[in-house]
């Protein structure tokens, strides 16, 4: 989720974001992204702080308030100290000044992802198959394979719940953003060609029936 009223800054983050393999919601008023926060399962919240509906220290704490425990990413033009500590002591995780470089807002969001999954090690791992999410590649054998983008965004979604069940609706969650047309069978179609690709050696890729897809190895 980005959180952001300058729509010429929010297009190009979500520019940067898609390419680099998030699927991204966009907000521009704070009350907007409490609601939908509290009912979808993001990954990550971007939020700006001066909001033309309400403070973003305010949307921090009320988010917090209503048991939202999403990693959050501070994003202002305030350059006082204080105005950090009060956003990191409401429940923020992690701060980040503009003008910011756009390769240092992926890298902060990917370890963000990282410490909210439990996944610290960046190079994620299933058997012999490995997937590196900040250069989107992925190694089978030590040998690369061709994967889209999203067909790489279900590989990590499960690759980072490996031995789990990863719900269809969670799966959508991660391809798609609100703006897509969404086919009723799209989320089928990425995990066949995904498991096509894997084989004969790559680690399976279970379907459980009414529930969702599991990733384990073979």
């Amino acid at each position: 989720m980005i959180v952001e009223d300058d729509a010429s800054l929010a297009r190009g983050m979500e520019a940067t974001l898609t390419a680099g393999g998030f699927a991204v919601d966009r907000f521009a008023c704070g009350e907007d992204a409490i609601d939908m926060a509290g009912t979808e399962p993001y990954s990550v919240i971007v939020l700006d702080l001066g909001l033309p509906d309400m403070d973003g220290l305010d949307v921090v704490q009320q988010m917090r308030n209503r048991r939202i425990s999403t990693p959050i990413l501070i994003l202002t033009a305030r350059d006082q100290v204080d105005d950090r500590i009060q956003g990191l002591d409401r429940g923020a995780d992690d701060y980040l000044p503009k003008p910011f470089d756009p390769r240092e807002l992926e890298a902060r969001m990917r370890a963000l992802v990282r410490r909210g999954q439990g996944t610290p090690n960046p190079i994620l791992t299933c058997g012999s198959l490995t997937f590196d999410p900040a250069s989107r590649t992925a190694f089978l054998d030590e040998e690369a394979i061709d994967l889209r983008r999203r067909e790489l965004a279900v590989l990590e979604a499960l690759m980072r719940r490996q031995g789990r069940v990863v719900a269809k609706e969670r799966l959508c969650a991660e391809i798609f953003n609100f703006n897509d047309a969404v086919a009723p069978n799209a989320v089928e179609v990425y995990v066949g060609r995904l498991r096509r690709k894997l084989m004969p050696d790559g680690p399976a890729i279970r379907t459980v029936r009414g529930l969702g897809y599991m990733m384990h190895i073979a």
